[in-house]
């Protein structure tokens, strides 16, 4: 079992394990060893988002790649998925994205994308941790062949073109004023420009990064500023995403939030309609709501659910041979343009259609009727384990048989916080929620006493 790796990578407060200088260090160590193959010239890529604890991880990094031989090519504040696009650019060896995505500045996270750009398996991960208890002295560089770290200058606006080239070429975005929400985080200087060079009127909020500001408050999961933004603005559309720009939110010209599973639906029905859908259907995750399910099933498609976490969203694409999947969330991937979840590219794709149909983003973008939905988070102290209670499990069953066929409960740990994540999914789904809720609470609280 991984116990260093979660869903997304490493994460964690950051100045502290497994985010201290130490662990990064050999992190670096282990995976230069894991990906080493041959006698070229290996090399990694590292891009980061605004944190003030980047600056102490970032140098942890290099300095352990450096030792193992490995040249460091450094990107600065960029998307998440501009990692991935420049390591398969660049022909890197390995690349490294230091965030904790919608995380406060508090925490900090290691990303990691092979060669393909894609993220590591979950074998791959094993392996690295396995290296990493491992001594290292044997495996190090002479001095003559120590590696050798470079700044990408030119990294943003390598990212700024690639995500415009996703653009339709025979559309432009002028006429259509877009509010954005950048988070504070890694898109904060590409997201503006790749909307304004399309032609848009951008109407920026959260662009200003101080280290310590990153989806406080704001970005994809504090979705009321872009909410004022758009109406107090007549915008015609809103964008937020999250701190490392992997996922996004958008609101309609009223100010209603769109899921992401209404972002899935548009994107596979003008796909599948303009002939770009690959196979026969999308994927999503357990947590996709059931109007999507229902609403593919009347394309004459279908929805393939994995585990929560855009990776195993990725690898069933792959698997499947899909182009399209993504998480209710706002992960949303498309891999003809890239291999991770890219909340700008996303984006792109529902202007697109929004400015091909002529039609406001309200009429646009809600094309299915979704099943109401509840989602809350209950916290736990380390070292419980509320969801082995019997009483927990009693109370799931109850709510269950209270939904009698008509709906759907989902209850899992988090992967990346202390949190038990309780989704119902029915047409009245508040009293089988709130009973599984208390029952985890009542659990924690005589755990903790």
């Amino acid at each position: 079992m991984r116990k260093l790796f979660g869903t997304d990578g490493v994460r964690g407060e950051a100045n502290t394990e497994p985010m201290s200088a130490e662990t990064c260090l050999k992190l670096a160590m282990a995976t230069a060893l894991q990906f080493k193959r041959g006698e070229h010239r290996h090399s990694v890529v590292i891009g980061k988002d605004t944190r003030l604890s980047g600056y102490l991880i970032e140098p942890a990094l290099t300095a352990g790649f450096i030792a193992m031989g490995m040249d460091v090519t450094l990107l600065g504040p960029v998307p998440t998925p501009a990692v991935a696009m420049l390591t398969r650019s660049l022909r890197a060896d390995l690349g490294v994205m230091i965030s904790a995505s919608h995380n406060p500045y508090q925490d900090n996270g290691i990303k990691l994308f092979g060669p393909d750009g894609f993220k590591l398996s979950d074998d791959v991960e094993q392996a690295i941790e396995a290296r990493m208890a491992q001594p290292f002295a044997a495996d190090l560089a002479p001095s003559a062949d120590l590696g050798r770290a470079v700044r990408l200058d030119d990294a943003a606006g390598r990212y700024i073109e690639h995500a415009k080239a996703s653009f339709p070429k025979h559309l432009r975005l002028e006429g259509l004023k877009i509010a954005l929400d950048c988070a504070n985080g890694a898109a904060y200087k590409v997201a503006p420009k790749v909307l304004w060079e399309l032609g848009a009127e951008v109407i920026a909020i959260s662009n200003e990064p101080n280290g310590t500001n990153i989806n406080a408050n704001c970005g994809a999961l504090h979705p009321d500023n872009l909410r004022a933004a758009v109406l107090e603005n007549h915008c015609d559309i809103g964008i937020a995403l999250d701190g490392d720009a992997d996922r996004l939110l958008l609101v309609d010209e009223q100010g209603s939030i769109i899921s992401g599973d209404q972002v899935l639906a548009l994107i596979a029905s003008a796909w599948q309609q303009s002939g770009k859908l690959k196979g026969k259907g999308i994927v999503g995750t357990v947590m996709s709501n059931l109007g999507l399910e229902r609403f593919m099933t009347s394309l004459g498609l279908t929805l393939e659910r994995t585990a929560v976490g855009d990776r195993y969203v990725v690898e069933q694409m792959r698997s499947s041979g899909w182009n399209i999947g993504g998480e209710s969330s706002g992960h949303v991937v498309l891999t003809d343009h890239a291999t991770t979840g890219d909340g700008i590219v996303a984006a792109l794709q529902v202007l697109a259609q929004v400015v091909a149909s002529g039609q406001r983003a309200s009429d646009v973008c809600k094309i299915f009727v979704p099943v109401p939905q509840v989602l809350k988070n209950v916290s736990y102290a380390k070292g419980q384990q509320p969801l082995e209670a019997q009483s927990v499990k009693d109370a799931i069953v109850a709510a269950e048989a209270m939904l009698a066929g008509a709906g759907r409960v989902l209850v899992r740990k988090s992967g990346t916080e202390p949190l038990i994540r309780v989704m119902v999914e029915a047409d009245n789904p508040e009293p089988a929620a709130d009973l599984i809720v208390e029952a985890i609470k009542k659990q924690a609280a005589g755990v903790a006493a």
